[in-house]
């Protein structure tokens, strides 16, 4: 079982920058790809990140285009979704998710992920 607690959102005006952290509970972080998810309203949630338990990771290009880098502290069962100039159409609530993975493969899909933190809010302004 894990536990996700995500934070760093906040309002921001276009162009700025947030960095968001997800915090996880459990010995066994390190056998979970990590992956960023983001629901605006009306919208279904769709991916944004992922990173595997050694690293690798992959990106959504359309929506993040470069702006966004997702990494992870093992030591620290951590991992953050660093985003620079942010656009209004990131405005949504951004989600922190965790599937259980033994192997080094993305996972992009929601279905595909066990765990589920509440969401931080992210709103950027024009």
């Amino acid at each position: 079982q894990v536990q996700l607690v995500e934070s760093g959102g906040g309002l921001v005006q276009a162009g700025g920058s947030l960095r968001l952290s997800c915090a996880a509970s459990g010995r066994t972080f390190s056998n979970y790809c990590m992956g960023w998810f983001r629901q605006a309203p009306g919208k279904e949630r769709e991916f944004v990140a992922t990173i595997t338990w050694s690293g690798r990771s992959t990106y959504d290009k359309d929506s993040v285009k470069g702006r966004f880098t997702i990494s992870r502290d093992n030591a620290k069962n951590t991992v953050y979704l660093q985003m620079n100039n942010l656009k209004p159409e990131d405005t949504a609530v951004f989600y922190c998710a965790a599937k259980r993975s033994f192997g080094n493969d993305y996972y992009t899909l929601p279905r595909e992920y066990d765990y589920w933190g509440q969401g931080t809010q992210v709103t950027v302004s024009s």
